[in-house]
């Protein structure tokens, strides 16, 4: 669900199409509405047949591709069908929890309100906000109910636990009044969609929502060679790792110098299971899943050479935003010094990303989670937990802890680390992507032993011992729990630890090896479990 201050600005102007409209189809309506700063778009039409389907799917892809929420009046199955951000209901309609459940947690679920008797006898379970109207007189809606003016808008919202929506005869001469009687929003029909000069209407309506225009309208992506074409010239090779490459992206494959001792990694990151586009830019995304995917090769003590990229992307998504994701893989691949081998676009209902990595491992060692032994400890390359709380973070909004934040959205690959302690033979690594309760857990499986933790010793970052003082938590709950640090778990012999810590000084120990005891984890807190990368 959408809260507080984030779902207001996304009422601020609210427009609903008008089937009615002579000569103005609903998808020019919401071209002039858009362009005219709209936040939120619902699609209305009570006569609704099949034959409308791309009507309603075009609007929604539109919507989308400028990042504006859309809704769909009444038809919840038709909702989901467009995959649209949510529906707003009748009292006469289904309920907004049956809506909430079909269209999920993250849905826009909107009600309508006449007046405070029937506010008093709404179950307003499941639902974001209130429409609340008509306030004035309106001739568009032929059943409306009688104008509750501004003193009726009113009290509603000062009854309601929701923000409220007016709606009713709203015009640029007359939103302000509705917000200065506390309204979040402003919904209108036909102020644009009957006006004679629609766009100049609804431009009057904006400045008055306080709500800018937009200069262009972004356009869905349509043409995938084009497309491929543009995004290989902004990845171009760096003289360093151009040497790997014999045959550079563009042919149907490309050509690899020979490695001696090649390591393979895979990864894939999803819309709204591996990340968010209301909570990291496309160039973050980007950054993160170069840096996750390599993160894998760090922890096999192998130095990046190519990454292959495939790219499913939504009918909805325009090409500026493609071109941010690139400029996120640019960033990262000339971090870590790996050259772009390739990859695909096709179509998919979300944004996904499914990276392919090559590197080049060391002949003499290649780390393994079965090599940890009785008497080795377990160590770590940096502090853990700041990834969960940073997460914890922008799912409370609370946005007084940027550093916690940047740690989830931008987690570095620690190839300086590994590179330390394959000098120092260490035979046991991985990397912490499901948190050290899960992942210390695979090595004490793989290794046959009993793992049993002690963060006595463990650094324990002051920002986030900070934000789970604030919060209720314990720092060890959010480092056992934690997920998405991809700091390096290792196991060695603790003088060879020693050793280590002189060079990297933010390693620290979290737990001994022992003989296995019957259980695999010892000193686990209970409720502790591994972060599940479903669970956002």
């Amino acid at each position: 669900m959408m809260f507080g201050e984030e779902l207001k600005k996304k009422l601020r102007f609210y427009y609903i199409t008008d089937e009615n409209a002579p000569g103005r189809p609903p998808l020019d309506q919401v071209e002039i509405a858009i362009r005219a700063g709209a936040t939120m778009i619902q699609y209305r039409h009570k006569s609704f047949t099949s034959a409308l389907f791309e009507e309603v799917s075009a609007i929604c892809r539109l919507c989308k591709c400028n990042s504006i929420p859309f809704l769909v009046n009444d038809h919840i199955l038709l909702a989901k069908a467009v995959s649209a951000d949510g529906v707003h209901l009748g009292q006469a309609d289904e309920s907004p929890a049956l809506a909430r459940r079909l269209l999920g947690p993250e849905a826009i679920v909107g009600i309508s309100v006449s007046n405070l008797e029937e506010l008093g006898r709404t179950d307003l379970t499941g639902c974001d906000y209130i429409g609340t109207g008509p306030v004035f007189k309106t001739l568009t809606k032929a059943d409306a109910k009688p104008a509750c003016g501004l003193e009726g808008l009113s009290s509603v919202v000062r009854a309601a636990p929701l923000p409220v929506v007016a709606i009713g005869g709203i015009a640029s001469e007359n939103a302000a009044g509705c917000f200065r009687h506390g309204a979040a929003g402003v919904a209108v029909i036909s102020h644009i969609s009957r006006a004679d000069h629609p766009f100049e209407n609804a431009r009057r309506l904006g400045v008055a929502c306080q709500c800018p225009p937009r200069t262009a309208l972004l356009t869905p992506w349509n043409d995938e060679f084009a497309l491929i074409k543009k995004l290989l010239n902004r990845v171009p090779l760096e003289n360093n790792v151009a040497a790997y490459i014999k045959i550079p992206p563009g042919d149907d494959a490309s050509l690899l110098a020979p490695l001696k001792n090649p390591v393979i990694t895979t990864d894939t990151h999803k819309e709204s299971i591996h990340f968010r586009l209301d909570w990291q830019t496309p160039r973050e995304i980007a950054r993160k899943a170069v840096a996750v995917t390599l993160s894998d090769l760090a922890a096999s003590y192998a130095e990046p050479v190519a990454l292959f990229i495939n790219l499913a992307l939504p009918p909805h998504i325009p090409d500026e935003t493609i071109e941010a994701l690139y400029q996120g893989f640019r960033e990262a691949l000339n971090r870590y010094h790996c050259a772009l081998g390739g990859g695909n676009i096709s179509r998919g209902s979300r944004l996904s990303l499914d990276l392919f990595a090559v590197g080049e491992g060391r002949g003499d060692l290649f780390p393994t989670r079965s090599a940890a032994r009785p008497g080795y400890g377990l160590y770590v390359t940096g502090p853990l937990g700041l990834a969960r709380a940073g997460l914890d973070a922008l799912s409370r909004k609370d946005d007084c802890v940027p550093d916690l934040i940047a740690r989830f959205k931008l987690p570095q690959a620690r190839f300086d680390a590994a590179r330390i302690l394959a000098e120092h033979r260490v035979p046991c690594v991985m990397d912490i992507s499901d948190g050290l309760a899960g992942d210390a857990g695979h090595i004490a499986a793989a290794s046959q032993l009993t793992i049993e933790f002690d963060l006595t010793t463990c650094f324990k970052n002051p920002a986030l011992v900070s934000y789970c003082n604030r919060h209720d938590f314990t720092p060890e709950e959010m480092i056992l729990a934690g997920g998405e640090d991809y700091e390096l778990l290792f196991s060695c012999p603790p003088d060879i630890f020693d050793r280590i810590q002189k060079i990297l000084p933010s390693a620290s120990q979290v737990g001994r090896c022992l003989p296995f005891s019957g259980k695999h984890l010892l000193n686990l807190p209970p409720g502790i479990a591994s972060f599940q990368h479903g669970s956002r």
